[in-house]
């Protein structure tokens, strides 16, 4: 397999390398961590996750707002007892947007991790 074969392998369309599937929206490293933590509760509050991704109020808050907008999470706001809470839960579109993510990234990995001739030369 030749270096443009392996590009052609993982999704079908000629050429194009396999970043040029990563959605920007989603893979900016808060933005994927928090699609992915919400992937594993039907919903997480917003302190855990501040605590999980190690940022302030306002960086969480941006982040959940570009997420919002793009439908890929909703956020529902409450209260325990008299305490304000806040939680996120991933839509379907946003769980569809996280799998073509991954699949974006293992189609990278696979590529780095096949043999594959040096760049600017082919096989014999």
């Amino acid at each position: 397999m030749s270096v443009g074969d392996s590009a052609e392998a993982w999704d079908g369309r000629e050429g194009l390398h396999p970043t040029q599937s990563l959605d920007d929206t989603v893979h900016q490293r808060v933005r994927l961590g928090i699609l992915t933590i919400a992937r594993e509760a039907d919903r997480v509050e917003f302190g855990f996750l501040k605590k999980q991704l190690a940022v302030t109020d306002g960086n969480l808050s941006r982040h959940l707002k570009v997420l919002e907008e793009s439908d890929l999470i909703t956020v529902d706001k409450g209260y325990v007892g008299r305490r304000p809470r806040t939680w996120i839960a991933l839509t379907r579109e946003g769980a569809q947007a996280l799998d073509a993510e991954l699949r974006a990234l293992r189609a990278l990995v696979l590529r780095l991790e096949s043999p594959r001739p040096a760049p600017g030369t082919s096989e014999a």
